[in-house]
C-alpha cells in the first residue's frame, strides 16, 4: 500500500519508479491541489534515445495520465559541453549542426507517449539553447554563479569519482552542474516548473538547482529520481551484445526491439511490467505469479505490450508473429530484419566473418569468428564451422534471400538487390 495520496506519486511508488524525493509530504500535497509541471532533460548525445531512457519517458508519460503537464528538456545548449557526472572522460564535443540533427531524432520517440498542444496537461518539448546560447558572460557569473560553492561542488560524488581516479575534469564540464541548475530556475520562470526528475546519478544536479531557485527568489522546487536499473544480472539497461537497443525504427527494427524484451531474465519479467507498460497491476499480479514454461508466455506479452506502446500495436503483432513462425514452425518469415546486397557482389562471394559484421550480427571480424568457433553460425539453418566460408548467390533459397542465424534467437535475411 503506497503511502502517498496524489495519484501520480501513488502511481510511481507501485510500479517502482521512485528512488529519492526531496520533499515527500510538500510535493505529495503538490500533486493533489494543483496541475503540477514537471520536466526531465535529455541530452542530445545520439539520432535516437535508448532503452535506458525509457523509464524516464515513462515518467513523464505517468504524468500526463494523471492529469499534470511533462515538459521534456532538450540539452541543445548543455550538449555542446557534456555532462561529465561518473564519466571517466570527457565527452566529445559535439556541433550545432550534429546536435540539431540528433534532436530531429530524439523527437521522434517522444510522440507514441505523451500528447503535445497547448492545454493546462499537454506536454511540451523545450530546448534550453533558447537561453543559455544567448547569456552574457559577465551578468551571468554575477547573477548565478555567485550562488555556487566551488567547496560543495567537488563533494559530489560525479566530481570526487574523476578526481579520486585523477582523471581530468575541465572547466567546461564543471560549468556544466551550474548550468543544469540554472535550466530549472529558468523553466520556473518560464513555464512554472515546480519538480526536475531523472535518474538517481542526477540527484546532486537537481539539489543544486532547487538550492539556486531559493537563491534567487522562486518557489519551493522539488527532486524526484528513480533508480539506476540494470538486469538481474547486472546489464546496463539499454545495452545488448549487438550495441544499444536504440527507440527509434529507423536504428532497430521493431522485430529487434520487440526481441529484446523477449529475453528478457525471469527475474526481471514483473519489474519490467511495472515500469515499462501500462497493465493494470492486478494483471501484473497475476502474470508475474505464474511460473515454470508459462513465464516465457509472460515473457511474450512483456515484448509485444512495450513494442505496442512505442511502435504500434500492428508492429508488435507482426513481431510477435515473425518469432512465432521462425522459432515455434521454423518457419522463414519475411518480415525478419533484412540487408540489401547487390547481386554482383554476392556472384563475387562475400566472407563469411565480413557478412556477419555487415549484417550487424557481430561487431568485428574477430567477434564473428569466436561465433563460428563457437558452433553459433548457421546459414540456411546449416552450421558453418570454417570462418573462411564464403557465402554467395548459390545460397540464394527460392525466395531470393540467405537466412543468416547467430545462435538461436538472432536472424537476419540477406536479399540481392
Amino acid at each position: 500500500m503506497s503511502k502517498f495520496k496524489s495519484d501520480f506519486l501513488r502511481t510511481l511508488d507501485e510500479r517502482g519508479f521512485i528512488h529519492q524525493i526531496s520533499d515527500d509530504t510538500g510535493l505529495d500535497e503538490l500533486f493533489q491541489t494543483e496541475t503540477v509541471s514537471a520536466y526531465i532533460g535529455f541530452d542530445p548525445t545520439a539520432p535516437s534515445l535508448h532503452v535506458g531512457s525509457l523509464i524516464q519517458i515513462m515518467m513523464l508519460h505517468w504524468m500526463q495520465q494523471t492529469g499534470h503537464k511533462p515538459i521534456a528538456l532538450m540539452g541543445g545548449g548543455t550538449g555542446m559541453i557534456g555532462d561529465p557526472s561518473f564519466k571517466d572522460e570527457a565527452r566529445k564535443l559535439l556541433t550545432a549542426e550534429g546536435i540539431d540533427e540528433n534532436l530531429a531524432g530524439i523527437r521522434r520517440a517522444f510522440a507514441p507517449y505523451l500528447q503535445f498542444g497547448d492545454g493546462p496537461t499537454d506536454a511540451m518539448m523545450v530546448n534550453n539553447a533558447d537561453w543559455l546560447l544567448g547569456i552574457n558572460y559577465v551578468e551571468f557569473l554575477r547573477d548565478v554563479g555567485r550562488h555556487f560553492s566551488v567547496n560543495r561542488m567537488l563533494s559530489f560524488d560525479s566530481v570526487k569519482l574523476r578526481l579520486d581516479r585523477e582523471q581530468s575534469l575541465s572547466f567546461l564540464e564543471f560549468n556544466y552542474m551550474i548550468l543544469q541548475a540554472y535550466d530549472f530556475v529558468e523553466l520556473n520562470k518560464r513555464h512554472g516548473v515546480r519538480m526536475q526528475m531523472g535518474g538517481s546519478d542526477q540527484w546532486g544536479n537537481i539539489v543544486n538547482g532547487i538550492d539556486l531557485g531559493h537563491r534567487m527568489g522562486t518557489l519551493q522546487l522539488y527532486a524526484l529520481t528513480s533508480p539506476l536499473l540494470t538486469t538481474a544480472s547486472g546489464a546496463k539497461m539499454g545495452k545488448s551484445l549487438g550495441g544499444a537497443i536504440w527507440l527509434n525504427a529507423d536504428m532497430l527494427s521493431p522485430y529487434d526491439f520487440w526481441q529484446y524484451w523477449r529475453n528478457t531474465e525471469d527475474a526481471d519479467v514483473a519489474r519490467f511490467l511495472k515500469l515499462y507498460t501500462t497493465m493494470p497491476m492486478d494483471e501484473i499480479a497475476r502474470l508475474a505469479s505464474l511460473g515454470g514454461s508459462e513465464i516465457n508466455e509472460v515473457k511474450k506479452i512483456l515484448a509485444t505490450e512495450v513494442t505496442a506502446m512505442l511502435h504500434g500495436r500492428a508492429a508488435a503483432d507482426e513481431a510477435a508473429e515473425t518469432a512465432r513462425k521462425t522459432f515455434e514452425e521454423g518457419a522463414l518469415a519475411d518480415t525478419l530484419p533484412s540487408i540489401d546486397i547487390p547481386l554482383p557482389e554476392l556472384e563475387s562471394g562475400i566472407g563469411v566473418l565480413a557478412l556477419y559484421v555487415r549484417a550487424g550480427l557481430a561487431t568485428s571480424n574477430g567477434e564473428a569468428r569466436r561465433h563460428v568457433q563457437g558452433g553459433a553460425v548457421k546459414i540456411n539453418d546449416v552450421p558453418v564451422a570454417d570462418d573462411k566460408h564464403v557465402i554467395g548467390a548459390s545460397d540464394l533459397n527460392a525466395d531470393g534471400v540467405i537466412k543468416l542465424s547467430l545462435g538461436r534467437k538472432k536472424h537476419m535475411l540477406v536479399r540481392a538487390a
